[in-house]
C-alpha cells in the first residue's frame, strides 16, 4: 500500500503543477487579451482625436482619411460605417462671424479638398462657382418655396435651369437648416428673408 500511496502522491504533485501552469497560461491569455483590447480602443480614440472637431464613434466608424483647409477653419473626415460597410464624408467649417459669402467659399474649399481625397467617386454640381448675387437669389428662392409648401430643391433648380452654378445645393441645405431651426437666420446671405 505504501508504494501505491507514493504513486498517488507523485500523480497528485504532477496534477497540481499542471493545473497551476494552466492557471498561469489562462491569466496571461486574459491579460494579453485585455491589453490588446485597450490598444485597439486607444488607437481608435487617437485616430478619432486626430480628426479635430469631427469626433466619430470608433465603435461605429473606421476613419479612412481626413484633412483640413485654411489652417483648420474647415475639416473633413472620410469614414466607413462598421455596421453596413458604407462610406461617408463628414465636414465642418468654423465660419462664425465670417461674411456669409466668405463662409460659402470656405465650405466650397473644404468640399473640394474632401472630394479630391474621397475613396469613392463624387458627383459635383455643374457650372462655375455661384457669385454672391446668385447665392443670395438661390437662398431667397429656396426660402420662398419652403414658405409656399413647395420643394426648395425643385424651385432652385428651375430658377437656375439655364445657368446652373456650384453652390445651389449649399443654398438649399443652409436654407433648410435655418427653417428647421438648426442654424440661425444670420447664416443666410444678407437680404434673404
Amino acid at each position: 500500500m505504501n508504494e501505491f500511496s507514493s504513486e498517488l502522491e507523485t500523480i497528485g504533485v504532477h496534477l497540481r503543477r499542471a493545473y497551476a501552469g494552466r492557471l498561469r497560461r489562462r491569466r496571461l491569455f486574459r491579460m494579453a487579451s485585455t491589453v490588446s483590447a485597450l490598444v485597439v480602443v486607444l488607437t481608435a480614440t487617437v485616430a478619432a482625436a486626430a480628426t479635430g472637431d469631427l469626433q466619430l464613434d470608433p465603435t461605429k466608424w473606421a476613419i479612412l482619411g481626413s484633412g483640413s483647409v485654411d489652417g483648420g477653419r474647415g475639416e473633413y473626415v472620410h469614414a466607413r460605417n462598421l455596421q453596413d460597410g458604407s462610406n461617408s464624408t463628414f465636414s465642418v467649417t468654423h465660419d462664425a462671424g465670417m461674411d456669409r459669402y466668405e463662409a460659402f467659399l470656405l465650405y466650397e474649399r473644404v468640399t473640394a479638398a474632401a472630394n479630391e481625397t474621397s475613396p469613392e467617386s463624387v458627383r459635383t454640381e455643374p457650372g462655375p462657382l455661384c457669385t454672391r448675387e446668385q447665392l443670395t437669389h438661390a437662398e431667397q428662392t429656396a426660402l420662398d418655396a419652403v414658405r409656399a409648401g413647395e420643394s426648395s430643391a425643385t424651385a432652385v433648380g428651375a430658377a437656375f435651369a439655364g445657368s446652373p452654378c456650384r453652390g445651389l445645393a449649399y443654398a438649399v441645405e443652409i436654407t433648410g437648416l435655418v427653417v428647421a431651426g438648426e442654424e440661425p437666420p444670420e447664416n443666410l446671405m444678407p437680404g434673404v428673408g
